[in-house]
């Protein structure tokens, strides 16, 4: 009886121990299971099963490839479709710095020289059975479309923690003041109309900035911050746009640069169609014809000592690093008291390119521009007016004096201001090529923006009571 039992138990054992056996389905048969087939993605062996022991970044899906959009869009051949609108191909390094922005270049690289990054490789075994490995990916190796991407998870302890940007702290007056600035907002693009004496971006000396002040109050339902695309001077008024998201900024900070680009290499003729910008400025004196186009390269130059550098136009035709700039003017009325106000486009995008065509190629400097027209400032009496009657200065948010700098001030503002943009709709663009990577752009809707003038301008303008008439067609 013992021994019956013993061996019982011997044999339950190695029919424990024994591989289940493999049920295969006929293939003569149209079984239910073979109607729903569904393919199983089985791990070779422990090693390569990512659960527990790797970091899995998201897999790999193409994106749109905002810079060729927005160079299709500037010199497309007139056939309505963007082509080649989405990147669909990255290499691993590319992918993993944009899944895991915190995580440092130097950290990733050092990732892939000690062959730690892994790779998910599909291998089939049989008409329902895959088999997934782990293979180890260089960082320069294409990815395909749905790969992954497994980092080691000590990654995250080697990453140095996030830094902690403390962001600029404003008042609630502060807060409305900015978000009063808005002219226009949608899910691409953020408009603003920039007052007077405030800096774009931050730098030496520079307290407050729009780009700081975006960050914490022009964010609204987005968890990114707004992005510059294009820059204003300080000392410059009116229209400033701003990209809501990374694609829309890269679009347009691409439909910007096109725009010098295109001038300077093909000239007005094949230049950009998709923006189009227009300037107010007064200057002193008026120019010797009533339109016309400038075309003079700028160069800098360094002056002070090295202290401080100035742009001016290379007349001399000198070997040196130049740019090439294009401004079309026309006079809006000029004033008996010897003053012009002057409508500016600029059909590219250099330095104080206006400030500096205006001074030295037409002679006739902008009001307030004491860098590039103090002697010109030397010289000059205030504009004195029966009517002119001043009010105490009262208190503007961060500083700004909002009060005074007219014609009729010692110390006048610069009197420049950045009145209309004509943009294509980005917002609209993007939801197109979301839907479709090439879409037709034939309906697609133009955006067009006027910002009133600033303060400063405005009574000056009453002052010297002239009437600026805009069109939209010259």
């Amino acid at each position: 009886m013992a021994a019956n039992w013993r061996v019982a138990t011997a044999a339950l054992r190695r029919h424990l121990r024994s591989p289940p056996p493999t049920i295969r389905e006929s293939t003569g048969a149209l079984s239910a299971a073979n109607q729903r087939r569904s393919y199983t993605t089985a791990f070779a062996d422990d090693d390569d099963d990512p659960r527990g022991k790797w970091l899995t970044l998201p897999p790999f899906s193409p994106t749109i490839d905002a810079a060729a959009v927005g160079k299709e869009l500037s010199f497309g051949d007139g056939d309505s479709i963007v082509k080649g609108s989405t990147d669909g191909s990255t290499t691993a390094l590319r992918w993993i710095l944009r899944c895991r922005p915190d995580l440092p270049r130097n950290l990733v690289q050092k990732l892939f020289r000690l062959r730690q990054v892994r790779r998910q490789v599909v291998v089939p075994m049989s008409c329902e059975l895959q088999r997934s490995q782990l293979k180890r990916v260089a960082a320069k190796e294409s990815l395909n479309v749905g790969d992954r991407i497994y980092l080691p998870l000590s990654v995250g302890n080697d990453a140095p923690p996030p830094a902690k940007k403390e962001r600029f702290r404003c008042s609630e007056e502060e807060r409305k003041f900015v978000c009063s600035l808005v002219l226009y907002k949608d899910p691409a693009i953020i408009v603003l109309n920039k007052p007077h004496g405030m800096a774009v971006q931050g730098g030496t000396g520079v307290k407050t900035s729009i780009d700081e002040l975006a960050a914490t109050c022009l964010t609204f339902d987005k968890s990114e911050s707004p992005r510059l695309v294009h820059r204003l001077d300080r000392d410059c008024s009116g229209l400033l746009v701003l990209g809501r998201t990374q694609t829309a900024a890269t679009l347009l900070h691409s439909i910007f640069r096109e725009k010098t680009s295109g001038a300077s290499a093909y000239g007005v003729k094949k230049n950009i169609k998709s923006l189009k910008r227009k300037y107010l400025a007064l200057v002193i004196g008026c120019p010797r014809r009533q339109r016309g186009q400038i075309s003079a390269p700028l160069r800098k130059v360094v002056v002070d000592d090295g202290k401080s550098d100035r742009i001016t136009v290379n007349v001399n035709g000198e070997l040196v690093s130049t740019q090439h700039a294009i401004t079309e003017y026309r006079v809006v009325e000029s004033s008996p008291h010897g003053y012009t106000w002057l409508e500016l486009r600029p059909l590219t995008g250099r330095k104080h390119q206006l400030r500096v065509h205006c001074a030295e190629v037409l002679g006739t400097p902008i009001l307030g521009d004491y860098k590039y027209g103090w002697q010109a400032h030397k010289t000059r009496e205030p504009f004195v007016s029966p009517e002119n009657t001043r009010t105490k200065p009262s208190p503007s948010p961060f500083g700004l004096d909002m009060e005074g700098g007219d014609v009729s001030s010692k110390q006048p503002h610069l009197h420049l201001h950045s009145k209309q943009i004509d943009l294509p709709n980005i917002c609209q663009l993007l939801e197109k090529l979301e839907v479709s990577p090439d879409s037709d752009i034939s309906d697609l809707d133009g955006l067009k923006f006027d910002a009133p003038l600033p303060t400063h301008m405005q009574l000056s303008f009453n002052l010297l009571k002239s009437r600026v008439e805009s069109s939209d067609n010259c």
